[in-house]
């Protein structure tokens, strides 16, 4: 679960929490009941920042019915910007204007600040995301052209000490970063950059990086926004603008893992101008992308492909329907029981848009439920759910 530069513009003014609540109807809450996060166990808990009021909304999703937990939302001392879950579930860190914060995750989804309510680093990450193992938190920011790692203790979810390492980038245009499930390649969209390659060793503390290659962006004036990995690593897909035709110009770039290779067809349109987040579902059939801005519509899209595999070649086929969300979708979540795709929207109208996977038809989303994530404006911009 990351958020991008353009985010970085606060509103000039912003609705105080306190007094306002006629102006949010929260979903119930009925104590933050349930299993445990801290021990890994996982029950639908995901987390959501929002940035203008700096503060992360806590919930639990069960039967279309959203339950905000025990002490949400919780306030942070500084501008979030971005988020992640260690792979065990037991940490949650959110990267704000003063640097990292490390939260453990109790029962029913509670968060408490750990660290002395100090930050873990003072690096400005505004992208993060976990190695498979839980060894390694990569991240990266606007204020320097370089991808951190920092080597985490995973019994106590805080960093190994003197253990943080980088690697240079050619270009500090930092909009996304992923880590391929092989922990193998880290991979960054880089805007008119194109997106970087980097090869990683997650057992080497003293120098996992390796050298890489550069992905320049398909067309002129294109900007690389997203970037995912395929969970079988067989595909890297990045999501770039001005890469086709038509009113909406935004394209899904799909290249060979192995060789780099882009594949037959690609860029495929993704029926939008901003390809803003990539969400390839587990099975590695279908993929999903948050279109933030579609020409002629005043909220985004998330429309999907299946992909299809003969041999060594690899095709993807649009799924028939798109699901509408609220204004500008910027990140994407699915829930720990794999019933939910979560969308988060920072114009709002919803903050939050809930959908469920079809039953009958492969791929098709169906709104199940959405909510204000607080005292609007809230300008959610990140999400991440339990694993």
């Amino acid at each position: 679960m990351t958020t991008r530069k353009w985010i970085v513009l606060l509103l000039a003014a912003l609705l105080p929490l306190t007094g306002c609540k006629g102006f949010w109807n929260q979903p119930s809450s009925s104590g933050g009941g349930g299993g445990g996060g801290g021990t890994g166990t996982s029950g639908g808990y995901f987390y959501v920042l929002n940035q203008a009021t700096s503060q992360i909304a806590a919930f639990s999703i069960a039967n279309s019915k959203l339950t905000v937990v025990a002490g949400s939302p919780y306030a942070l001392a500084s501008t979030p910007y971005s988020i992640a879950v260690s792979p065990n579930g037991a940490f949650l860190y959110v990267g704000t204007a003063v640097g990292i914060y490390l939260y453990t995750i109790g029962s029913g989804g509670v968060l408490t600040l750990a660290n002395n309510s100090s930050v873990i680093s003072s690096d400005f990450a505004t992208t993060m995301q976990f190695d498979a193992t839980g060894s390694w938190l990569l991240e990266a920011g606007p204020n320097l052209a370089e991808v951190l790692a920092i080597r985490i203790n995973t019994l106590s979810g805080l960093p190994s000490s003197g253990v943080e390492v980088n690697t240079v980038l050619p270009s500090a245009n930092i909009q996304q970063l992923t880590v391929s499930p092989d922990n193998a390649h880290v991979l960054v969209a880089m805007g008119t950059s194109g997106t970087q390659e980097i090869f990683f060793v997650a057992g080497n503390s003293a120098a996992p990086f390796g050298t890489g290659a550069n992905i320049p962006v398909k067309n002129l004036g294109g900007s690389a926004l997203s970037v995912a990995v395929d969970p079988q690593n067989r595909l890297i897909y990045i999501g770039e603008t001005a890469a086709t035709s038509g009113s909406n110009t935004g394209g899904l770039r799909v290249l060979d893992y192995n060789t780099l290779t882009e594949i037959s067809g690609s860029p495929f349109s993704t029926g939008g101008l901003s390809p803003y987040f990539i969400l390839p579902m587990s099975t590695g059939k279908i993929i999903y992308i948050a279109n933030r801005n579609v020409t002629g519509s005043a909220t985004g899209t998330i429309t999907g492909f299946t992909v299809a595999t003969s041999g060594s070649s690899y095709s993807l086929t649009p799924l028939s329907s798109t699901a509408t969300t609220g204004i500008a979708p910027v990140d994407m979540a699915v829930d720990a029981t794999g019933t939910y795709l979560m969308v988060v929207n920072s114009g709002g109208v919803p903050d939050l848009s809930v959908f469920t996977f079809d039953s009958t038809t492969a791929g098709k989303l169906n709104s199940a439920l959405s909510a204000p994530t607080g005292v609007d404006p809230v300008q959610a911009s990140a999400i991440a759910a339990l694993p």
